[in-house]
This record gives structure tokens, sequence and C-alpha cells, in this order.
């Protein structure tokens, strides 16, 4: 068995679904609101199905669909007509829920009688609990069959389950309706002109628990504790006004569907992360959520606090095959409630990532230099020093200098990059590389933590550890350049396989390596030539393969799709070589490719070029909202504002290049060294209102970490001094 893996998709989710979101709960249900169990639909909390039927009927009748809106990730509206039984088209009877996820599910059901003569309607619920996990709803392999009791108490039904010696239930409270084990059901009179509402709450049902009055409690200006914990968000967070109402739309969009995704850790509820995407990966994941956590800086630091924190928390300790989890090691997911045969690793944390660890060194180093959490990140430099070790010890096995990868066992993932599929990695004329593999972009993000821990030694004093860093740094950098470099095809292969064979393929990957910096400057040329080329670049967005590559499809997952995260790191590392026109050229084909889904960005879609479809299509098990993708415009946007802070430098920097079709942006109320600031950029002028004591606004290009490591530690400058 591969394990969870991008080739074992999830079956059908119909013809039209909406998914609603609010921490670690979630729903997936059709366009009518119904639940059905033969597809992936369901109410779940914490990874487990605690709704898997949810049927409406009026009249014995299913509703003729007619709007399916999502008002908040967390609300959405379901109106749909009654189907009248005389022949006639059009029915007078129109059915709105409302629903709100939470705990649970709240729904307000609201029957509107269009007719001059009253309605008789039998309103009728049925449903049904399996308390399925995630794994076994997303893989379509429930086998558990649960010992299955109902109780009916006043006004709730319960249904209560066992299975071995795992106990479930979940609660269904209608007031007003008559139950039976079968169904909730009212009989109602409807007024001419009026309307009927009734609300029902479906909740997990714990001993002990007050989980069904904290759903339904509303403060006195009719907010739920969802809507309360939006506003907090929203209160925290800046605001954005661009003269392209467009953009403006689309960050604001990611901006709600970031605050969704947020989830609590259960041994820290202070600490806030942000999970990785709806529906299947509404759990804190290594890589997703450290990137997520990078790209959001400029909205909510906190959420890259949290993460570094419950990651730390976490850290691996021993060596488990079963898990993959190695001293050091820092994690791939946690999951909170699954079947033990189907999760990664027979365990609710998974180790299966070669990249998580050292995203999380230099995610650290980035939260140091925009002056958050100071004593937090002192109290963790422990955990880096043993992510530091895992690098050297069990990142680079054969000690050859590159960090690589091999799953212990046939249930990990067979990749274990960012393209986690099986057939992610692959040669030019498609045969599949083999492993151990390191890949191009894990070695720009080591790359990056040895820059970041160095820079964190020299800032604390400790000069002879940061020239050790340095020093890896650059002998990774020459090595990198020296064996990933194709010269006879002008770009870097996408990894080297277990014979420390080039994997020659043309892939997105090597744009990573120019966020960090790890392309020599006399390559960069070339490699921005090619992933602009026809081949790669799709219209939307640079493909994750080049069209003219043996295994490309534009419409896989990994080999030739176009993923919105990908290319903002492109964009970022576009701009830092110089390439403006190829940077902006890419964020405006993102941003207009956001426009044809209400704003929000999809995990992926299609790679099809522009020239044959002019919108995009979409890949139909992508995630939406998904972590990264919620954050591609907020990074897109900073990367073109050129906008950097470095406390210990004592500088904002700011060198704004944006499309003059963006025009003006205004921003209050940004985060910045425990302060809040206010931004005004108009063409290539920038204004900062409100710098924290000490910082002062610079004019230019953000100073990178390689050339202040470079400087500081040869002594020909130090903290402090003017590095604009």
């Amino acid at each position: 068995m591969a394990g969870w893996n991008a080739d074992t998709a999830a079956g059908p989710l119909g013809s039209a679904t909406v998914t609603l979101i609010e921490g670690a709960s979630f729903c997936i249900s059709s366009d009518s609101g119904d639940l059905q169990p033969e597809y992936p639909h369901g109410v779940f909390v914490e990874d487990t199905r605690i709704l898997s039927r949810w049927i409406l009927t009026v009249n014995a009748q299913p509703l003729e669909p007619l709007a399916a809106k999502t008002k908040e990730p967390y609300r959405g509206l379901f109106v749909g007509r009654v189907r009248r039984s005389d022949g006639y088209a059009d029915s007078p009877l129109i059915v709105e829920r409302l629903r709100e996820v939470g705990a649970g599910i709240l729904e307000q059901i609201t029957v509107r009688n269009y007719s001059p003569t009253p309605a008789e309607c039998i309103v009728s619920f049925k449903a049904e609990a399996d308390f399925a996990d995630l794994f076994e709803v997303k893989e379509a392999r429930i086998q558990r069959r649960w010992d299955e009791i109902r109780h009916i108490d006043g006004d709730a039904l319960t249904i209560r389950a066992g299975w071995q010696d795992i106990r479930k239930g979940v609660a269904i409270q209608a007031p007003g309706a008559d139950i039976t084990p079968e169904a909730l059901t009212y009989r109602v009179s409807v007024p001419s002109h009026g309307h009927w509402t009734a609300v029902l709450t479906v909740i997990p049902s714990i001993e002990g628990s007050d989980c069904a009055t904290a759903f339904v409690h509303r403060d006195g200006e009719g907010l739920s504790p969802r809507d309360r914990r939006r506003q907090a968000w929203v209160s925290n967070i800046p605001v954005v006004q661009m003269g392209n109402r467009s953009i403006e739309r689309t960050l604001r969009r990611s901006y709600d569907d970031l605050g969704a995704l947020r989830i609590e850790d259960p041994d820290h509820p202070d600490r806030v992360v942000v999970a990785a995407g709806a529906p299947w990966f509404m759990a804190l994941f290594g890589r997703d959520s450290l990137w997520a956590s990078i790209m959001a800086l400029p909205v909510d630091p906190s959420l890259a606090v949290g993460t570094i924190q419950t990651l730390a928390d976490r850290q691996g300790s021993v060596v488990d095959e079963m898990s993959e989890e190695e001293p050091g090691k820092i994690l791939h997911e946690v999951r909170f409630d699954v079947s033990s045969r189907l999760s990664l690793g027979g365990k609710s944390s998974y180790y299966g990532s070669v990249d998580a660890t050292p995203l999380f060194v230099a995610l650290l180093g980035e939260v140091s230099r925009w002056g958050f959490a100071a004593d937090t990140i002192a109290s963790l430099m422990p955990n880096v020093d043993r992510a530091m070790d895992w690098i050297q010890d069990y990142g680079d096995k054969d000690g050859d200098g590159f960090v690589e990868y091999e799953r212990l066992n046939d249930r990990g993932l067979i990749n274990q990059g960012w393209k986690d599929s099986w057939d992610g990695i692959n040669f030019a004329d498609g045969r599949l590389a083999e492993p151990p593999i390191a890949l191009c972009e894990v070695q720009a993000y080591v790359y990056s933590a040895y820059l970041a821990r160095s820079w964190m030694a020299y800032d604390a004093g400790d000069a002879d550890l940061a020239v050790k860093y340095r020093d890896r740094a650059a002998r990774l950098k020459s090595q990198f350049n020296e064996q990933f470099w194709l010269p006879e095809h002008g770009y870097y292969a996408v990894a080297l396989d277990a014979r420390k064979r080039p994997v020659d393929a043309c892939a997105s990957n090597m744009g990573h390596g120019l966020l960090f910096g790890l392309i020599d400057e006399d390559k960069a040329p070339l490699v921005v030539e090619r992933l602009m080329s026809p081949e790669m670049f799709s219209g939307w967005g640079v493909r994750t393969l080049a069209s003219d590559m043996g295994a490309y499809n534009p419409a896989s997952y990994h080999n030739g799709s176009v993923w919105p995260h990908d290319n903002a790191i492109i964009a970022a590392g576009l701009l830092r070589y110089g390439f403006v026109a190829e940077a902006q050229r890419i964020a405006t084909a993102l941003l207009e490719a956001a426009e044809y889904s209400d704003g929000r960005l999809p995990e992926l879609f299609c790679g099809f070029s522009r020239e044959h479809y002019d919108e995009p299509v979409p890949y139909p098990t992508a995630c939406s909202p998904q972590a990264w993708a919620a954050t591609t415009p907020i990074m897109l946007v900073k990367s073109l504002m050129g906008y950097y802070p470095d406390v210990a430098l004592g500088g904002l920097w700011m060198d704004p290049v944006l499309p003059e079709s963006y025009g003006g942006v205004h921003i209050t109320n940004a985060p910045m060294a425990g302060g809040r600031i206010t931004i005004d950029i108009a063409g290539c002028s920038a204004s900062v209102r409100g710098l924290p004591e000490g910082m002062v606004l610079r004019h230019g290009s953000r100073p990178w970490a390689a050339d202040l490591v470079e400087r500081a530690t040869r002594r020909e400058s130090a903290p402090g001094g003017d590095f604009s």
C-alpha cells in the first residue's frame, strides 16, 4: 500500500459540492445541502465523520436546488424549491437552509410560501452517522461496522456506536420535531405569503460536554462564536485598499480563508497554527503549515510562532521506521482520530517529509528578522540545533553533502518533497527516478537553513558557530551548481537519483532556488528563460513540468499542472535576481486566474495553455480553500512591494515594482515588531508611518542573508551598520 498519497485520490464528490470549514471541523455537501454517503460527503470533527447522511425532504420530495452560496468560510446558504406534484413547473414553496460549521453544524431551515393560500408541509430530515475516519471516507474504503444504538430524549435524537473498545456518539437536537429513530419530522402549516423556521444542531455527543450550549449561544448582536472568532481575527490583521478592486477582493478572500484554516493545538489552546487545506487536510502539516506561515508573515506572525512551537513540541526523538520518525526531524502531518490501519506510519504523527526540517529552521530565522517573539525564539534554539543535526546525520545519510529521502517502509510516501505523488519525480523521457532522491529545492531550503543558523549565531555573539554554518552554506552552493546544472539544457536537474545521476526533467522546482539564492548569477538568465518559455508558462502560471517532457500531463497532480504557491515562490525568486517583468507577468496571471473562482485560488489547476482555454481549467480534487493557495496573493503583493523588515538591522526595506494596473496601495494595521504601521504606495514611491523606535524606512532592495552573513562573519561589517 502506497500510503495516503496524491495517487490515492478521493472518490468523486458529486456534480457540485460546497465545503464549509471552521478550524478542525468541516462539512462537504451537495449544492442542495444534502449529505450523501455514497459520495465523500459529511460533517467531520477532528478527522471523524459525525454525520454521513443528512437528507431533507418536503412532502416526501427532495428539493430542486436553486442556489448555494458560501457567505463566510464557515457559513453557507442553500436555496431550493419544493417540487410540485400537480404537473405545474413553478413551485410557490422556497426552502432556505442556512448552515454554520463549528463544533458540529447548526442548521436553520426556513420554508417560504409565495402562494395565496396556506401550505401544509411535512418537513423531514433523515440522519446517519458512520463515524468513519477521514482516510476511510477519502479513499472510499469504509470497512469498520459500528454497533449502533439510537435513543430519543425529548427533542433530541442520539446515535451512539461502538467498535472494539472505541465509543462515539452524535446528538441531533430538533426542538418541536416529531422524532423517531429513523427521522426528525415537522408537520407545519406555512401561511400565505409567510414563512416557517426551525433550528437544528448536530454535535458530537461527549459526556459532560457543553458543546450544544456553546454552539447555539449568540451575543446581543446576534453573533455566533464563529462570528466572534472571525471578528477577533479581522481586528488583528491589516486592512488593504488597492486601486485595483479585483485584487483587493482576492486579498480579502485570502484573509478570510486563512482565518478559517486556523486550528488550535489541543495541548496548547493558546497556540494557533494553520491547517493545510479543506477538505482532506484540515490538520497540521509540517511543510504546508511552515510555507503558509512564511507567506502569511505580513498578515499574522502569530501563525508562524504557533506553528514553530507546535512542531518543536513534536520534533522527532527516536528512530521509528513505521512512522519514519528520526531524532531532530520535523513531522509531515498530525491526525487527531484516525484508524491506524489507514494512516501513514500507523500513528497519529507521520514524519515522512524531507523538507519540513530545513524549512523549520528557515522560518525561525525569518520570524527573528521580523522582530517577533524574541523570547520564544531564544527558547527554541535547542530545537533548531537538533534540526541541524538531523540534516547532517539523517538527511544526508551517505555524507555526499546533499539531503535526500527514501521511505523506510512500504506504507510511507514514495516521494517526500512537496511533489509527493508517486510519479512526481521523473526523467525527461518519463522514467521514474529511483530513491534515495536528492531534490533540487530541498538543497535550497537547506542552504537557507544554514544561513539562518549562521546569522542567528552571529546575532547571539557566537562567531565560531556563525562561520561554521556560513562555510557549510558556501560549500553546498558550490557543489549544487556543479552537480545539478545541466549545461546542455540550460536548466537545473530536478533531482539526483540513487546513482547520483541528474534527473533531467525540466520542472518548476528549480525556481525555489532563485528565492533562496542558491543559483549562480551567471546561470539565472537561462533558468528564467526556461521557466518563462511556452513549454513551462501556461499563461496562467508556471507549470510543474514542461510540456515537452515525457511525463507531461496538464491534468495531472504534479506533472504539468499549475500550483499557485509554487508560482508565488518563483515570482519572489525572480525579483531577487532582478527579473521584474517576469515576476509581474506571473503575479498578474495568477491574480487574474483568481477572478474565475470568486477571488479564491485553488490548491492547483490544470496546466492547459491560456491560448487554448480562456479560463483556468479546475483540477477535479483540488483542495479549496488551501493554505498555500490562500497565502499566495499575500506573498505576490508583498514581493512586488519589495517589503522586508530586519529589526536587528533597524530597517524596513521597500522597493515597490507593482504593475500600473494594480493602482495605489494603502495598508493600515500591519504588524511590525510588536507595533502597527501604515503603508502607502504610489507607483515606485513608498511611505510608512508608525515604525517602532529604532527602525527607519530604507528605499531599495532588501539585504539578503547570504550577503549579511558573509560580510558580518568576515568582520567587514557588523549588525546595525548601513546595509542598504
